[in-house]
């Protein structure tokens, strides 16, 4: 009898073990890898819905669903129709700046900028999957950044946004304002007059900058106003002000920010800076967390992922919340007293990952377009995989090349694809691009020369394109191998004639050419299957087999 005990008491201690494993998840930083800048999340019963900017990419504004904060699957794009919007004529880095998503009586709400053309809007819909509404525009709204809140103990709603300097007289560069305007949810419009909540940011005697990305959240009879300060380089930062009335006056946190790692020595080992733009959230074991955007440079300020998503804990002291303290760094990695929830098909995010994109059944809804999404321009089937039509227009113009993109997820990265194509003219180019943007970027194309086939690798200038490198196919080869490696302050382009043994055409390649130091903007550096005819008109195409994805970067797992 007492052996039976004992071998009962085993038993059950292994399945208490089990059911305490089973019950703490290890998240790992970014969750969002690459470029998915000025996140915006909210909680909807158990599920967890994320939003980043997409600027002038297409699909515009992704919408990732989770359970656990962890496991992230795109499940659709807000603005996924050319008839909402498009961004022809954009820069890459314009378009869409800092969505925000919220929830409210049984609709989603999106807030959004489109900087260059339709200003401020809102969209909605009855699930987060889509489809959404056409933009509804709200020209009183003049600003950046609009985010919702909704009061549940009064029924209303406000939109709170940055903004000019008063009066539209800055007294130094970077002087902003945070203002609101009540709004009438049902009808989607500003109601009365707007107020100036914050002028400059928490000490406008010190000439604090770019006050942006407001959000309010209620807590315990405190409506609490956090928002981003110093600009999103490297001086980013988080903080929070108070109030009893939803007006204000609003009382900065005297230990602000609440979120920086401006003060923490350059030098250290694997840095993550940049950390602002922060969204509060109730995990789920009912405590708080802020996912916020954040880089990881491989040298100094350099980087070529962009602006990715953090997460990281909320606490309360002194019913003020504190992201990070003061001179503590934020983690790569996370344990937390909750359970992991995986979803099935859904692509990686963090850590490191490999994966492959064969077009059998369409597009992944992560692939992006430039400014628009021309369906004429492109087919997929099972045996063929990805076609684009070779168009006139090339990625260094404003238009909507024939160009198809994955974002760069790592510091330390590859992509590869088998294309098919037999070009006809020295015009026709068609290969794999990585690129930051329409002046920075290498082209690793076949083309012809000569009359010969030839594999080629572009540079692009100021003014269009210079070759760095070339070597020429056999001329029955139909179809060939593409890679490319981003290694840091690297790129090397490889080809292959038999899908086995990969040349290398360069190496060593200048990586911070690609980097958003050097680029400038707010984007980050994307792979794409690229077919042009460089402004004639053709009738030929390219056949993309599939497109293979793998980073690996040291400090990650």
């Amino acid at each position: 009898m007492k052996k039976l005990r004992f071998i009962i008491g085993l038993i059950a201690l292994a399945f208490a073990s089990q059911v305490t494993v089973a019950q703490t998840i290890t998240i790992q930083n970014p969750i969002m890898a690459g470029y998915y800048p000025d996140p915006s999340i909210v909680k909807v019963g158990e599920d967890y819905y994320l939003i980043n900017s997409t600027f002038s990419y297409f699909p515009g504004i992704p919408v990732m669903h989770s359970k656990d904060l962890n496991s992230w699957k795109q499940i659709g794009n807000v603005i996924d129709r050319p008839s909402q919007m498009d961004f022809m004529g954009e820069q890459l880095t314009r378009g869409l700046f800092a969505p925000a998503i919220s929830f409210y009586k049984g609709l989603y709400y999106v807030t959004c900028t489109d900087v260059d053309q339709d200003g401020n809007f809102v969209v909605t819909a009855t699930n987060p999957a889509g489809p959404w509404s056409n933009p509804t525009k709200l020209p009183e709204v003049n600003g950046i950044d609009p985010s919702l809140f909704f009061d549940e103990e009064t029924d209303k709603a406000y939109i709170v946004y940055n903004s000019d300097a008063p009066d539209n007289k800055p007294l130094y560069s970077g002087h902003r304002t945070i203002r609101m305007y009540e709004f009438d949810y049902k009808n989607l419009k500003v109601i009365g007059e707007k107020q100036i909540l914050i002028n400059g940011g928490v000490d406008l005697s010190t000439q604090p900058v770019w006050i942006e990305g407001p959000h309010i959240l209620k807590r315990n009879a405190w409506y609490y106003l956090y928002a981003a300060e110093g600009g999103t380089s490297v001086n980013h930062s988080e903080v929070v002000l108070r109030s009893k009335n939803v007006w204000g006056p609003y009382i900065p946190y005297e230990k602000n920010p609440i979120l920086t790692q401006r003060d923490l020595s350059p030098d250290r080992k694997n840095p993550i800076t940049s950390t602002g733009h922060a969204q509060i959230v109730e995990g789920p074991d009912g405590k708080d967390y802020a996912v916020f955007l954040a880089v990881r440079p491989y040298e100094s300020n350099y980087y070529n992922t962009g602006r990715e998503t953090f997460i990281a804990p909320v606490e309360w002291v002194d019913e003020w919340p504190i992201i990070i303290p003061k001179n503590q760094e934020v983690k790569y990695a996370y344990t937390f007293d909750f359970m992991e929830v995986k979803q099935k098909g859904a692509l990686p995010q963090s850590g490191n990952f490999s994966y492959t994109l064969n077009f059998k059944k369409g597009l992944d809804p992560s692939l992006l377009f430039m400014r628009t999404m021309d369906k004429t321009s492109f087919s997929t089937s099972k045996k063929k995989g990805l076609t684009l039509n070779l168009k006139p227009e090339t990625v260094s113009e404003y238009g909507n090349p024939s160009f198809i993109g994955k974002r760069l997820q790592h510091m330390y990265s590859s992509a590869e694809t088998k294309i098919t194509f037999s070009p006809t003219s020295e015009n026709e180019k068609a290969g794999l691009l990585i690129l930051q943007d329409e002046r920075h970027f290498y082209f690793l194309a076949k083309s012809k020369k000569e009359g010969k086939d030839m594999v080629q690798l572009y540079k692009s200038t100021a003014n269009g394109t210079e070759l760095l490198a070339e070597k020429s196919l056999d001329p029955n080869t139909k179809s060939i191998n593409l890679k490319i490696n981003s290694e840091g302050a690297f790129c090397s382009f490889y080809f292959s004639e038999d899908a086995k043994t990969y040349t290398l055409l360069k190496d060593k390649v200048d990586g911070k050419f690609l980097s958003t130091e050097v680029a400038g903007g707010f984007i980050g550096s994307l792979y794409g299957m690229y077919a042009t005819s460089n402004g004639a008109i053709s009738d030929n195409k390219a056949s993309f087999k599939f497109l293979k994805y793998s980073g690996n970067d040291p400090v990650l797992k």
